[in-house]
């Protein structure tokens, strides 16, 4: 990596943010090269950098000058605006939120399944990463692809808390404390009280819709990421929301384009280097999110096929959301991207 390369991590003390900071310390970044900035509201925390200490700084639109790398752990609403400062002060931007997944002139990279993209010419200099779910379901349905074909994918994904962030980990923390308690829990992050509860709304819904900005955000992320291999799935289902801090569970039932006895299906998720699979439900091993955290991987198990219907696959997965999901994919497609010509 360029040792001269000045990486900007805006978000830094959010839960992605963190996660960023810590895999660019991973990956051997020198802190002198790193410059961390959230609003103004976290300004001046410290956050630790192995044996050093950096501390954050309020971002603006100068603060991008010199940089030559951005990556954006914000909120959609900002990085709308810090993307465009970034990039007109000359710098490439990857962005993790939803700003601009929807955006057809900027590319949706999941690094490890399109990477080549961050090669190519394409109009500016922002990346837009697809959500933790649709990273999930990407790495997932692409072996099964190559394998079987596949053709539809209903999934429930069960969203722990830090999806929204710190202030979603909060919220959970004080409900649980209120209800053990016996007070009446207040419910500000999330639309209902999540605290001992399930809620099945995650971000608002859509304009006359009866689905969520989530729910719709996996079938078009997965339209943009499969379309170049000629074969779309057409990927529905329901976002919930629930009394967990870290980690996504997938639940997910996948039509194949030809029937796969399970052992097919499972030979062809273990050979497939962003998984792990772990289907020994007789020995108690399936996926769990306290088992994903910090891991690179997505987990995969509870295999299930039936007889009446033996197209369908029906299977359980596990992803880190702030890791996996989103800071590993930050770095990766930033430092790629960083190391293409100006």
């Amino acid at each position: 990596m360029n040792e001269n390369l000045r990486i900007a991590v805006v978000g830094a003390t959010g839960v992605v943010g963190r996660e960023v900071v810590s895999t660019l310390f991973d990956r051997e970044v020198s802190a002198e090269q790193l410059t961390l900035l959230a609003s103004e509201r976290s300004a001046g925390e410290e956050l630790d950098y192995g044996e050093e200490t950096l501390e954050v700084e309020k971002v603006s639109a100068e603060s991008f000058r010199g940089m030559g790398l951005v990556l954006l752990a914000t909120p959609a609403e900002a990085s709308r605006s810090l993307a465009h400062q970034a990039q007109a002060a000359g710098a490439w931007v990857v962005d993790v939120s939803s700003a601009f997944r929807a955006d057809g002139a900027v590319p949706l990279v999941l690094p490890g399944f399109n990477s080549e993209l961050l090669e190519t010419n394409f109009k500016g200099r922002v990346v837009a990463l697809p959500s933790a779910v649709t990273t999930a379901l990407a790495c997932i349905l692409e072996p099964l692809r190559q394998a079987f074909g596949v053709a539809q994918v209903q999934v429930t994904a069960m969203m722990g808390v830090s999806s929204a962030g710190n202030a979603g980990v909060r919220e959970l923390e004080q409900q649980t404390a209120a209800l053990l308690s016996g007070r009446d829990p207040e419910s500000h992050t999330f639309p209902q009280r999540v605290g001992f509860n399930l809620v099945p709304q995650v971000r608002p819904f859509l304009a006359n819709s009866p689905w969520t900005e989530e729910e719709a955000g996996w079938t078009l992320e997965c339209a943009r990421l499969f379309a170049p291999r000629g074969e779309v799935p057409v990927v529905a289902g329901t976002a919930v929301q629930v009394p967990t801090f870290h980690g996504h569970g997938l639940s997910l039932q996948v039509r194949l384009k030809k029937p796969a006895p399970v052992e097919q299906a499972r030979a062809a998720l273990k050979g497939a280097p962003a998984l792990k699979v772990l289907d020994s439900p007789g020995e108690k091993v399936y996926p769990m999110p306290s088992l994903v955290t910090a891991d690179p991987t997505v987990h995969v198990g509870r295999l299930r096929s039936f007889p009446q219907a033996p197209e369908w696959l029906t299977l359980f997965a596990t992803v880190d959301n702030a890791g996996r999901g989103a800071a590993l994919n930050l770095v990766e497609a930033g430092l790629r991207l960083a190391a293409r010509p100006s």
